[in-house]
This record gives structure tokens, C-alpha cells and sequence, in this order.
């Protein structure tokens, strides 16, 4: 191959690694994973045009969120040993070429979203707003940004809902309920980990401030919420959500797993324990969103 054309092959490659970075592309992946459980929990049958715009448009948006997200933290990102390798604040790409990006992206989000539904897209720029506006500065300023971005945490599950019915009931409620309070646990488990890092950027993440007893209990109380607002759709009082004996016990079992490791960070106190808690919140919230929708495709 030609010198210049492995210059090209490789320039290329770095910008596809570059804009993986900038939008957080797994997480990303994960959060329109998410909003597809919640479109295959409400449709009797599947319209695949529909659920393209729902990726297309679900992608665009949470990525435009992490851009912005980047842009406002490129000067804080360069002091964590976790992010002072991404794009903006390694200089890679300039924040003006970041801010177009995001911006595009935010369009195409848009009217992906509106293409499927009103409602869809109104959501969807709720979230991105919410997500890049109010809970990026306000890291910095108070522990509560952490429920300010439990918001648009918690609005991919509902959204796929709101996308298949156009309606907003206690069916996407429940399942906005259920993601709002499951990020508690786990964003407090980041912040334990990697407290040391965010308080040299000025972060404030954890409800106490420190790694302590009360950050700790509060892990395990809201642990405990996500458990039972799980488990709320097996006495059918939630419309069209509702599961079978079987998955309520799957649910369950989930949730003794997740408690468990809620319980074991309040009594050692450790990293160890953090990261614990980490990996079994993802095993959590991944197969409560498998369970249900698997539940509802074979069993209903």
C-alpha cells in the first residue's frame, strides 16, 4: 500500500475512534437498547420502520448529549487520569468542530424522533437538554446533580413505550420509575470509585460528600426502591405491563443479587465493593429489561 494512502487509512480510523469518544458510542449502544425493550414491551407487532427511526434518532440524541457534555468539561476532563485522553481536552478535535457535531446530531435526533411521534421527540430533546444544561454544571456545584440526571437517565426505558403507543400512561411511568431510581446505586458506586478523581476536577457526586456510612445507606435504600418498583408490574395494577410468576421470580432473584452487593459496599466500605456494586447493577437493570420483554414475547 502507498504511503499516503496508509496515512488516510490511518487518519481515518483515529476519527472513528475520535467520534466513538466524543458520543460515548457504547454507552450510547446501551441507552438505545434500552428505549428498543421498552418499544418491544409495548408493540403487539413490530413496525421496523418505526423502530429504525427510534435507533437512528435514540443514538443521535444521547450522543449529541455526551458532545455537549464534553464541550462544557473539556477544561475538567484534562484533570482525570480517566478522561484526559478524549478528543477535546487532548486536542484532537476543536471544540468548535465538537459543537457542529453535536448540533447535527441533534437535528437528526430530532426529526428521526418526530418522524415516529410528537411526544417521542419532545421527550428526547427533554432529556438531551436536561442532560447537557443542568446536570453537567451542576456537578460541580451540589451533590443533587446526580438526581437532576436521573432524569434523562431514566427517560430511554419510557421512551421506547411513548414511541410503539404515542401515549404516556403508567406503563412508560413505571418504566421511567424503575430507571430513575436504579441510577442512584449505581452512579453512587462511580462516585465511590472514582472519588478521588472527581474531587480533584471539583466533581460532587456522592450525597454525603465522602466515602462514608451515610453514602453508603443511601446506596442500599435506593437499591431497595428499584427492587420493589421492579416487582410492581407482577400484581398487574400497571395497564398493559405486567409479568407472570416466572419472570417475578427472575426479578427477584435479580434483585436479591443487586441488594446483596448493596449491603456488602455499607459493610466493608471498599473500592472492591464499589466495583462489585457496578458490575451488578448493569447485570441488574440488563436483565430486569430482558426478563420483561421476553416475558411478554413468550409467556403473555
Amino acid at each position: 500500500m502507498p504511503f499516503y494512502k496508509t496515512i488516510s487509512v490511518n487518519t481515518r480510523y483515529q476519527n472513528l475512534i475520535d467520534f466513538s469518544q466524543l458520543t460515548k458510542f457504547r454507552l450510547s449502544i446501551s441507552i438505545v437498547l434500552s428505549s428498543i425493550a421498552g418499544y418491544f414491551l409495548a408493540v403487539e407487532e413490530i413496525n421496523y420502520y418505526s423502530l429504525a427511526l427510534l435507533i437512528v434518532g435514540g443514538f443521535s440524541m444521547v450522543g449529541a448529549s455526551n458532545v455537549f457534555n464534553q464541550i462544557f468539561e473539556k477544561d475538567l476532563d484534562k484533570k482525570m487520569l480517566r478522561t484526559q485522553n478524549r478528543p477535546l481536552p487532548d486536542k484532537r478535535i476543536r471544540p468548535k468542530t465538537a459543537m457542529y457535531i453535536g448540533v447535527i446530531l441533534t437535528l437528526i435526533g430530532v426529526v428521526c424522533l418526530y418522524l415516529i411521534n410528537l411526544k417521542t421527540a419532545f421527550f428526547a430533546s427533554i432529556s438531551t437538554f436536561l442532560y447537557a444544561c443542568l446536570y453537567t454544571p451542576l456537578k460541580q456545584k451540589t451533590p443533587l446533580s446526580v438526581f437532576v440526571g436521573a432524569f434523562p437517565g431514566a427517560i430511554p426505558f419510557m421512551l421506547g413505550w411513548v414511541a410503539a403507543t404515542n401515549k404516556f400512561g403508567i406503563e412508560p411511568g413505571l418504566l421511567f420509575m424503575l430507571q430513575f431510581f436504579w441510577q442512584f446505586p449505581h452512579f453512587w458506586a462511580i462516585g465511590w470509585l472514582m472519588h478521588d478523581q472527581y474531587e480533584s476536577a471539583g466533581f460532587k457526586m456522592l450525597p454525603s460528600g465522602s466515602k462514608d456510612q451515610s453514602t453508603a445507606f443511601q446506596v442500599v435504600f435506593y437499591t431497595l426502591w428499584t427492587i420493589l418498583i421492579s416487582l410492581i408490574p407482577s400484581f398487574k395494577f400497571t395497564g398493559m405491563l405486567y409479568l407472570t410468576q416466572v419472570a417475578s421470580l427472575l426479578i427477584l432473584l435479580l434483585g436479591i443479587m443487586f441488594f446483596y452487593f448493596a449491603i456488602n459496599l455499607m459493610l466493608s466500605k471498599t473500592d472492591k465493593s464499589a466495583r462489585l456494586l457496578i458490575k451488578s447493577s448493569i447485570i441488574y437493570i440488563t436483565g430486569v429489561q430482558i426478563v420483561y420483554v421476553l416475558d411478554k414475547l413468550l409467556f403473555q
